[in-house]
């Protein structure tokens, strides 16, 4: 999934306003979305918030009415719109930003990303969760390396890069061996994705069965997929 920023509308030059003053054009206070490319379309926007209790009891309101005020202007403005709110949660006197902190706790890619870079000079520092590194074709679990074989690590990336869709076992047989000589059955497919599971150990529930169908990934407050340090182009 991409990201796209909130292009503010450029200033210009008009001459003085007749009086009265006549309303602005619609498409003078229209915000345009940059930075998306042709493939791809904006499907939501994610807001994060940095606030603990501490700071919104001084401002006079909680978190459950800020959020509940936030989803009533969004039904405002957008009838249409689906909305979901989730509380990052931390340790108590963690400190950092707040807003950094938000974004770790949700499993933000990049936050993610720059956080293991800084545990990599901090070796008593771990990460919890799984990330799958698709450009350096890699899982890391709670902070150390998976002992996946590069079949298995295929699987996993085949199964995460259709997030949320159900794979039979022929789907997976042509992704990952094609037109072999060598093409597994339905059985071999079930070998190997036990073998995956017992290596994700806590968190085998992640690729999960459809059972009569194949199987399938979704997405997992416990799992960040990154590209090149940055989030994938297909992440969930």
């Amino acid at each position: 999934m991409s990201l796209a920023t909130l292009e503010r509308p450029r200033t210009t030059l008009h001459p003085a306003p007749s009086w009265p003053p006549r309303p602005a054009p619609a498409q003078a206070q229209t915000r345009t979305l940059t930075r998306v490319p042709d493939e791809k379309e904006a499907r939501g926007v994610a807001l994060y918030i940095g606030l603990d209790e501490a700071k919104a009891a001084a401002s006079g309101i909680d978190l459950s009415r800020l959020v509940a005020e936030i989803k009533r202007l969004t039904a405002e403005l957008a009838p249409d719109a689906e909305t979901h709110a989730a509380l990052a949660l931390a340790p108590r006197g963690a400190g950092g930003r707040d807003v950094d902190v938000v974004r770790l706790a949700l499993r933000d890619p990049s936050a993610v990303a720059r956080h293991r870079g800084a545990a990599d000079d901090e070796s008593d520092e771990r990460i919890d969760g799984v990330i799958v590194d698709l450009s350096r074709k890699r899982v890391t679990i709670d902070g150390d390396a998976a002992p996946l074989t590069y079949l298995e690590f295929e699987l996993l990336q085949f199964l995460v890069l259709r997030v949320g869709q159900t794979v039979t076992r022929d789907d997976i047989v042509s992704g990952l061996w094609g037109d072999s000589d060598d093409t597994p059955g339905a059985r071999t497919v079930d070998v190997h994705v036990r073998r995956l599971r017992s290596k994700l150990g806590a968190y085998e529930d992640i690729v999960r069965t459809v059972r009569g169908t194949g199987y399938r990934f979704d997405k997992h407050p416990d799992v960040a997929v990154t590209h090149s340090g940055a989030a994938s182009p297909d992440r969930l």
